[in-house]
């Protein structure tokens, strides 16, 4: 199936400063979101606390659930619909632990009862202590990190064929963040100084193709948290898994484009790079468009039709899919350009 036409010359690398203006306002609009929020809104699984979900069996009233919550020492408790408002379920969301016993359970529903008028049943209790939550954080953020440098050993040694040179890089700065992780160093701040490192050992150990995936890929990642931001949305662990499956998805994009760029540079090696760069762009563009379409109707449907637990890793899915094909055609392959200009 061929939605391009063979022979078709879009100008994508024509338009490249309006894109990559358009990739800086909005990350700058992410970064100031999360700014404002004191940092993204974290669910249970890394904030620590108690989770309780409810479904009633007539309307409620939010006000009155928070009254006989009130009741039962549960006063600062947040509470929020959860699905379509016809289903009258709620989450409730406590500040601090609370033992989840049989007993709490029934507690919780007299509680609620006594004060809605209406049965209610409790369909899920969980319960994170607050220093689990600050490992769950710590390990979530180490995982994309890791993820992040490994990827940089496999660009740099399919493309560039320096496997060792890459490798003792990466394996040197995971050494150096876990060895100042021990003495209780902020890890947000020592993993983006890490990032920031690797950026600058790119530039100078001249690992372009590394460079342009690592960038798209930390572009797709931050735009997606700013979205996340911004809509004061849950970052919980499926977030997590979602934005590892994003850092999957748009890595293999970028390589299809990678490849089908360093076999026109062997072609066409008398031709300006970015003419090359344009022309692999345009012949793998059907690809990218068959890919990302098939793969965005099924999240999208994750989306409409697959209930409240799965909407923000469905909601998170569909950003990626859509930024992570942006910057495989705007972000990655320019980068290479840029790289040269310079």
């Amino acid at each position: 199936m061929q939605f391009i036409k063979p022979g078709i010359n879009i100008n994508f690398i024509g338009s490249r400063k309006i894109a990559f203006s358009l990739s800086v306002i909005m990350i700058l609009v992410s970064i100031a979101s999360l700014i404002i929020h004191h940092g993204p809104r974290y669910g249970i699984d890394f904030a620590g606390g108690t989770l309780i979900q409810v479904k009633f069996l007539s309307p409620a009233n939010i006000d009155d659930i928070k009254s006989g919550l009130g009741s039962i020492d549960l006063e600062k408790s947040s509470v929020q619909l959860f699905g379509e408002p016809e289903e009258n379920e709620y989450l409730i969301r406590t500040e601090r632990s609370v033992a989840t016993g049989e007993s709490f359970s029934d507690k919780v529903k007299d509680a609620l009862k006594s004060v809605t008028g209406s049965d209610a049943e409790i369909r899920r209790v969980e319960m994170v202590g607050p220093q689990v939550g600050k490992d769950l954080r710590e390990k979530a953020l180490f995982a994309m990190f890791y993820a992040l440098l490994f990827i940089t050993i496999y660009i740099s040694g399919r493309f560039e064929s320096v496997w060792f040179k890459s490798g003792a890089m990466a394996f040197g700065l995971i050494f150096c963040v876990y060895s100042l992780s021990r003495f209780n160093v902020s890890i947000p701040f020592l993993i983006a100084a890490a990032l920031v490192i690797a950026l600058a050992l790119f530039w100078v150990l001249k690992l372009r193709y590394a460079m342009g995936a690592i960038m798209a890929l930390i572009h797709d990642v931050t735009i997606t948290v700013g979205i996340f931001s911004i809509f004061d949305k849950e970052f919980s662990l499926p977030i997590i898994a979602a934005l590892l499956t994003i850092i999957g998805y748009s890595l293999n994009d970028t390589i299809v484009v990678f490849d089908r760029i360093r076999e026109n540079l062997r072609k066409y090696h008398k031709n300006p790079l970015s003419v090359t760069v344009n022309k692999s762009i345009n012949e793998t563009l059907n690809r990218t468009i068959l890919t990302s379409l098939t793969t965005f109707i099924v999240v999208l449907t994750l989306f409409l039709l697959g209930g409240g637990i799965i909407h923000d890793f469905a909601f998170a899915m569909i950003i990626g899919v859509l930024v992570g094909t942006y910057s495989s055609i705007y972000v990655a392959s320019s980068i290479l350009i840029a790289w040269q200009e310079r």
